[in-house]
């Protein structure tokens, strides 16, 4: 695996991943105030054919939109990200798929926080799966790793000969950064091909 976008620090140990995003950095496009950020940290690896993504993922969210889980990544303007992102001081279970253009959707993990605390209430941590099929990516969540729910299928982009890249990332679009650790990264073949 190689990062797009070195983080501040990162370590890989035991099947966990711990890494620190630097501050300032984000992934997004043109959506709301025609900014595009592509300074996000984003650990991954060549795919091809369909395939399903799972990663376990806790964080030190602190900073508004500070965020960390997977993305899949086709090129610069098309590509999604999917995990937790802290919006208004909660624990969102956020999902944001770009083709030129970012959208954005959440589902509150959590009660929300006083400005400045450590860390937001909501879960320890969460698991993610975005399972590719074809050009579609559905993506779904769950507390313990078990029962997962669907969070969010969108239309991503067929596939190609160059294939994809999927990973995890992480980034601080507002604060100076901050620490998550992913545990149990697994990507392998789609057991539902379309």
């Amino acid at each position: 695996m190689q990062w797009l976008n070195e983080p501040a620090a990162w370590r890989e140990e035991d099947g966990r991943i711990a890494v620190t995003a630097r501050g300032r950095t984000d992934f997004w496009r043109r959506t709301h105030n025609d900014e595009i950020r592509d300074d996000g940290h984003f650990y991954h690896r060549p795919v091809t054919g369909d395939f399903t993504i799972l990663i376990e993922v806790a964080g030190r969210y602190r900073d508004q939109y500070d965020q960390a889980g997977i993305m899949i990544r086709v090129s610069e303007t098309t590509w999604l990200k999917c995990g937790i992102e802290l919006v208004g001081g909660v624990q969102q279970a956020s999902v944001v798929c770009t083709r030129e253009y970012s959208d954005w959707s959440v589902l509150p993990l959590g009660e929300p926080q006083a400005p400045g605390e450590p860390q937001a209430p909501g879960p320890p941590a969460v698991w993610f799966q975005a399972e590719y099929l074809g050009g579609m990516v559905e993506v779904s969540y769950s507390l313990a790793g078990d029962a997962f729910s669907m969070l969010r299928r969108a239309w991503l982009a067929p596939p190609d000969e160059h294939g994809l890249t999927a990973g995890i990332m992480i980034a601080s679009p507002r604060g100076p950064g901050f620490e998550a650790v992913f545990r149990h990264l697994e990507i392998r073949p789609s057991s539902h091909a379309v």
